[in-house]
């Protein structure tokens, strides 16, 4: 039950260095010429192999080495052939043998669903695989192809008028489309209460619900995706912030204080980070080794290969490096900025089209997103550390920042009067200082400090080149000023040699 070892990483990563050594072989067995224009064109070239060369043994160094026996059974062969002999005969079925209801309500809801599951075979079969290969390809093919589902669904929602889009959610579910009852959030915050005798710590038991559990599986799963744990505590601390600042928007973000930043930062979001990291270290120290099922002798070995046949098929650890270029931390905010939008249109997409907290379609969102979420990370890290390989943004990448905008889009429309309420004004100027902040450290680390260093390095190279020019060669000579003296100097030595 094994996939052959994909060759396009493998060759990637060692035809890059070799052609690197080749040209790095080729600069210093170059001669010197001595012209100033040359030899700054030299320099140049030679910083960008190295620089390139850097970057394919950090690549190199992130990856983990796979070993595959190669076996390709029926299981991972594309039933292109297959599928298509099932939906022609499922297709006959429906056109010649199946009455057609009378119901012209239910024949629209039965063809908009037919259509999607031809869309998803087609999409199974003939899609391009991305990043991951665990369990199969054909299984994050079928997401990609909900993800497109689920985006022109957000489309066509966002083309109709509120009341209409609201109603629309009646044909999915009856019991939608119908305004939210007020709930009470917030009231009292004692953690310890003494006015209630029977039970003084009321208050932290009646937080312990489902969402204690689902808060922290959450945050175990985005540790796998992000797989940083400084990016993870950010976005953790970040959106604690958000809901601070926008409690005046929604009624169900106004917590305690020690809901904020004990049930959630310390306790759930923060051990199910600790969580993840663990299974971060054991995953990228694991052996990849796959072999055969029918290969291996053993009734225990096969069971623990099938267990992990869930597992990925080999490991990359992120080394995110935000500071290390301009381009990676413009990117690394970009991924920072989407995760809290994502995270804040969950809440704000039940208060707009009115859907209750504990609705099937919520679950199912989430769901959605922790099987698109990965595959996005991953296509977002490639894009960003190897762009020479990876010269687009991947399409799972693509789609999800499409869906995330749109359903920001959907919010502004149907309830632009809740965005627009004035943010307190203390809170308006701490995002502010955050943001100057942020914007006076980016202008420093990538402009006035590079320009500095610059400078001195070019000031540096300044002074060391007359020393250079005057210093004594082994034969008693000196430097030769220029190029032309160089070569006819070496031309003469070439001479006297013979000689």
């Amino acid at each position: 039950m094994t996939k052959p070892e994909s060759k396009r990483s493998s060759v990637a990563a060692f035809s890059a260095p070799g052609k690197s050594a080749t040209t790095e072989q080729d600069n210093n067995g170059s001669v010197d010429s001595g012209c100033p224009d040359q030899s700054s064109s030299s320099a140049g070239r030679a910083k960008m192999v190295k620089q390139s060369s850097k970057e394919s043994l950090h690549r190199r160094n992130t990856e983990t080495e796979v070993f595959d026996d190669g076996t390709n059974t029926f299981f991972w062969r594309a039933h292109t052939l297959t599928v298509l002999f099932i939906l022609t005969c499922a297709l006959v079925y429906v056109t010649l043998l199946e009455e057609t209801p009378q119901d012209t309500a239910y024949n629209t809801k039965r063809g908009i669903v037919a259509s999607i599951l031809v869309f998803l075979c087609f999409g199974v079969t003939q899609a391009k695989d991305g990043p991951f290969t665990r369990p199969h390809p054909a299984y994050w093919r079928f997401w990609l192809c909900v993800t497109v589902v689920y985006e022109l669904f957000l489309i066509f929602i966002l083309f109709q008028t509120v009341h209409d889009g609201r109603q629309f959610m009646k044909y999915i579910d009856p019991n939608l489309g119908v305004p939210l009852p007020e709930r009470d959030y917030g009231g009292n915050c004692l953690i310890y209460d003494p006015g209630n005798t029977t039970d003084p710590f009321h208050n932290i038991w009646d937080k312990m619900d489902g969402f204690v559990p689902a808060h922290f599986l959450g945050w175990y799963i985005k540790t796998l995706m992000i797989r940083d744990w400084w990016m993870c505590m950010i976005i953790s601390v970040m959106f604690e912030f958000l809901e601070y600042s926008l409690e005046h928007q929604l009624p169900n973000f106004s917590e305690c204080w020690w809901d904020h930043w004990i049930m959630d930062v310390l306790v759930c979001n923060g051990l199910g980070i600790y969580c993840g990291m663990k299974t971060l270290a054991w995953l990228s120290m694991k052996p990849y080794q796959w072999q055969g099922l029918w290969n291996i002798p053993t009734y225990k070995g096969k069971i623990k290969r099938i267990a992990f046949q869930f597992t990925p098929y080999s490991w990359v650890k992120f080394e995110w490096r935000p500071a290390s270029n301009l381009r990676r931390w413009l990117a690394v905010l970009g991924i920072i900025f989407m995760f809290l939008l994502a995270e804040l249109n969950t809440f704000y997409l039940k208060f707009v089209l009115w859907m209750p907290p504990e609705h099937y379609l919520v679950l199912l969102r989430l769901v959605f997103f922790v099987n698109v979420g990965g595959v996005a990370m991953r296509e977002i890290y490639d894009f960003m550390d190897d762009p020479k390989f990876h010269k687009k943004l991947g399409q799972q990448a693509w789609l999800a920042a499409a869906i995330t905008v749109t359903e920001f889009l959907i919010v502004v429309k149907y309830d632009p009067n809740t965005l627009m309420l004035p943010i307190p004004f203390f809170v308006m100027q701490c995002w502010f200082l955050g943001i100057f902040l942020i914007l006076i450290w980016t202008v420093w680390r990538f402009f006035i400090r590079d320009i500095t260093l610059r400078y001195k390095e070019t000031r540096r190279r300044k002074q060391e080149t007359p020393a250079d020019w005057d210093h004594p060669l082994g034969n008693g000579s000196t430097a030769a000023p220029s190029g032309r003296s160089k070569l006819n100097g070496s031309s003469e030595m070439l001479r006297h040699r013979k000689s």
